[in-house]
């Protein structure tokens, strides 16, 4: 090879390092250096050189990585040089020694290149271009097969972390999820206190007023004895005993509304039993009435009640289907409560269009025997639920009520109890400005005892 030719391969390859790595590369001169076919790869998977523009591309992203680098230098260091054919392809390897700082903290980078040059039409031009990284590893280790061994124990040991981590939450979100419902569960409960006191208030004064009036009549029968009337003082123990039964009654009666009550705060064991469907919808009816009318005692609605009588006992969770009976009960009562306050309005638009008309509270609750099933549906004259919503109101959380005065849990536990809990359906019927009704339909699994 002339000199004239080596001088020229050996510049021509200093200005392909230079346009590679200069802060300020003179791209323009890329047609002079390479091949319009060069090829080669870079030193990560995307970087792929098939033409000369795709070279330029890869030099552009490079100046753009270089912006973020400080104190940019490179070392270079000769590994081969040679000349094979007729003198006209030449194979040069260099190992280029970087160094920079990144957010203020100096690196090292040893990178590898390996650049085919072609002499052609006097000129020598770039065909190929390689770049690689020299990656540390073990004496020995030539396919890395002990680097990536430890790379997986790790991997592996992040993997457990991660895991117990996501059981520990899950295990939180599970407690959080029964502390959910069991607020829910006292929340309901909740809107039944006043109804409560108001039910055991009236056995209470039947027992206190019974005890008072056997008093009297002790007192009276000691009277008779001391006369030596026995005919009359047994008159008046037969009061008494009739009395006593009266005072067993309401006892028991209060007793059942505490024990009713006890029962759907706890926890159940889920089992089924054998329930008067009837006689559990008309006591949380009531219950449910009276605790609005403590809080409200402006609100009065009119409560209608159609039980089949025929339906007998039913194999049911009383807690749980109580719980779904009371929710749409008190949600009834809050719809009609809601149009309630709206009634002087519509009172005002229903008068001059149909005369002296007023909006009137009325709650329906109803029980009906079908072929496979039973039915207990809760219906009211409220507002409504709107169109737009209709499809979330059994979603968790979801609720139309204010800020504070609603949990957005009642009515999805209810649809769970209803569906999961007892394999039946929970529908919704309603009609915005006319009323909302709710159907629990549960399979005629029937205990007549």
């Amino acid at each position: 090879m002339t000199d004239q030719k080596k001088n020229l391969l050996e510049q021509t390859y200093r200005n392909w390092l230079d346009l590679i790595l200069d802060d300020k590369p003179q791209l323009e001169k890329i047609a002079s250096l390479a091949a319009k076919d060069i090829m080669g790869y870079g030193t990560t998977l995307e970087e792929k050189i098939f033409g000369i523009d795709a070279a330029k591309q890869l030099m552009l992203l490079g100046l753009d990585q270089r912006k973020l680098l400080g104190d940019f230098k490179f070392k270079e260091k000769e590994i081969l040089r040679r000349i094979i054919g007729s003198n006209d392809v030449a194979v040069f390897v260099d190992e280029l020694q970087l160094t920079y700082t990144l957010d203020g903290i100096a690196n090292n980078l040893p990178l590898r290149i390996t650049t085919v040059l072609n002499y052609e039409d006097q000129s020598w031009k770039v065909i190929h271009w390689h770049g690689s990284l020299a990656i540390e590893t073990e004496e020995g280790d030539t396919w890395h097969a002990d680097e990536l061994k430890l790379k997986n124990k790790k991997l592996q040991y992040l993997v457990d972390e991660r895991t117990t981590e996501l059981k520990q939450t899950i295990a939180d979100l599970k407690a959080t999820q029964d502390q959910l419902i069991q607020s829910e569960k006292m929340a309901s409960l909740g809107e039944l206190t006043a109804g409560i006191a108001h039910e055991i208030q009236n056995p209470l004064n039947f027992v206190n007023n019974f005890s008072e009036v056997s008093n009297e009549l002790i007192d009276e029968m000691n009277e008779e004895l001391d006369k030596g009337d026995i005919e009359e003082a047994k008159a008046i123990s037969l009061d008494i005993k009739q009395n006593l039964e009266k005072i067993t009654h309401h006892g028991k009666r209060a007793d059942g509304i505490v024990k009713g009550m006890l029962q759907h705060s706890r926890n159940n064991s889920g089992e089924k039993q054998p329930t008067d469907i009837n006689k559990l919808a008309d006591e949380y009816l009531r219950l449910a009435y009276h605790g609005l009318r403590a809080k409200d005692k402006s609100f009065n609605a009119e409560l209608k009640t159609d039980f089949d009588k025929s339906i007998g006992n039913i194999n049911i969770v009383p807690q749980d289907m109580g719980r779904v009976i009371l929710n749409l009960i008190t949600n009834a009562f809050y719809a009609c409560t809601e149009r309630s306050r709206s009634a002087v309005l519509e009172k005002s638009i229903t008068t001059k269009a149909f005369g002296n008309m007023s909006y009137k509270p009325i709650i329906t609750v109803s029980t009906k025997k079908k072929k496979n099933s039973v039915e207990i549906t809760v219906k009211d004259n409220g507002m409504g639920i709107p169109e737009q919503v209709r499809d979330k109101i059994f979603q968790p959380f979801f609720t139309t009520k204010p800020t504070g005065q609603g949990t957005g849990l009642g009515l999805s536990l209810s649809y769970d109890i209803v569906t999961k809990g007892h394999g039946g359906e929970l529908k919704v019927d309603t009609k915005e400005g006319k009323g909302t009704e709710f159907i629990i339909k549960l399979p005629n699994s029937l205990n007549d005892n």
